[in-house]
């Protein structure tokens, strides 16, 4: 498992984490010399993962799925939606192996809401939706997350297709919260870095492309922007190779 590099832990490695691999810091640290602001982007994402969650929770969103989790750190989706309401429910889905033994890290809950895991591949959308269904509500809101998971989706295809997928299935009210890498010369870079070496490819996607995914649906304010400008917690915040957006259906 440790013999090639890995999205989760590269991640976790720029996070400030120790569930990663010398392989993982090997290219960690060759992506961060093309492309210093790498961990910034990491961080960046983290950030607003924190805030969109808080912000669907404080809407009266009591049901997340949030597929490609990836390794546990601070600020868990669980952890943010049941501070701001305790009986909120939360599926994680991802099929990363490091990922499923620190499973149980995940499976942690308020008395009155509940936590799953889904060992499963994004992809399929028919066996998550159906595992879901076990812990949510599927007929009303739920909060689908992809925090860092269509750049792995190379396809764009492919990925539209994905992300529609789950939408049709989940009921109006409910918020599509999206985060990816956005394409840059320096990124691109850490791009190829990435492709010739770790595990799975990822491919950078411009604003316009990435905002295709929201097509249909109404966009919470400021809409597709970089994620340190999306709704920020700091003054005069740095814009970062780092997309997001957030819709209602």
């Amino acid at each position: 498992m440790d013999e090639q590099p890995q999205t989760a832990r590269i991640w976790n490695y720029w996070l400030g984490g120790k569930d990663n691999f010398a392989v993982d810091r090997a290219v960690g640290d060759q992506i961060r010399e093309a492309f210093p602001d790498i961990v910034d982007n990491a961080r960046a994402s983290r950030a607003f993962l924190v805030r969109a969650v808080g912000l669907a929770a404080g809407e009266g969103i009591r049901q997340f799925l949030d597929v490609g989790t990836g390794l546990p750190t601070a600020d868990n989706t669980h952890e943010v939606a049941q501070r701001a309401a305790p009986e909120a429910r939360i599926v994680y889905v991802d099929f990363d192996p490091l990922v499923l033994t620190h499973a149980r890290a995940l499976l942690t809950s308020s008395p009155e809401g509940a936590t799953a895991y889904i060992d499963a591949d994004g992809r399929d959308t028919v066996r998550v939706l159906t595992a879901a269904a076990d812990t949510l509500d599927l007929s009303r809101p739920v909060a689908l997350i992809m925090s860092g998971l269509l750049g792995h989706v190379t396809d764009d295809d492919e990925a539209l297709t994905m992300v529609r997928a789950y939408l049709a299935a989940l009921a109006p009210g409910s918020w599509f919260i999206a985060l990816d890498g956005s394409h840059s010369i320096e990124h691109g870079e850490a791009e190829k870095i990435w492709n010739d070496q770790a595990n799975p490819p990822y491919v950078l996607r411009s604003h316009a492309q990435f905002a295709r995914f929201f097509e249909g649906l109404t966009m919470v304010e400021p809409g597709v922007t970089s994620a340190p400008l999306w709704r920020p917690a700091e003054t005069n915040p740095k814009r970062l190779d780092v997309v997001c957006g957030v819709a209602i259906k």
